[in-house]
């Protein structure tokens, strides 16, 4: 189960590495930290698990998302 997770979150930061959209890259962040958040519940750290998803899933997310909404996007058609 442990190593499915670890290639999950492997993946995802490829994604969000990849990603041309931002929205997305910072959706794949965020599912990033709530797989890590059960790799740590099932490495029997609850406390440290509520501290990402917390932290890493809820806080980031809406600090990255607040920027990208305050920052004017360049569609392609404007290039």
């Amino acid at each position: 189960m442990t190593t499915v997770l670890l290639i999950l979150v492997v993946i995802l930061a490829l994604y969000s590495v990849v990603s041309t959209d931002l929205l997305n890259g910072v959706f794949a962040l965020s599912a990033i930290s709530i797989v890590s958040a059960l790799i740590f519940i099932l490495a029997k750290a609850p406390d440290v698990a509520i501290t990402e998803a917390a932290v890493g899933s809820g806080v980031s997310t809406f600090i990255f998302v607040w920027a990208i909404r305050h920052t004017r996007r360049k569609d392609r058609e404007d290039q």
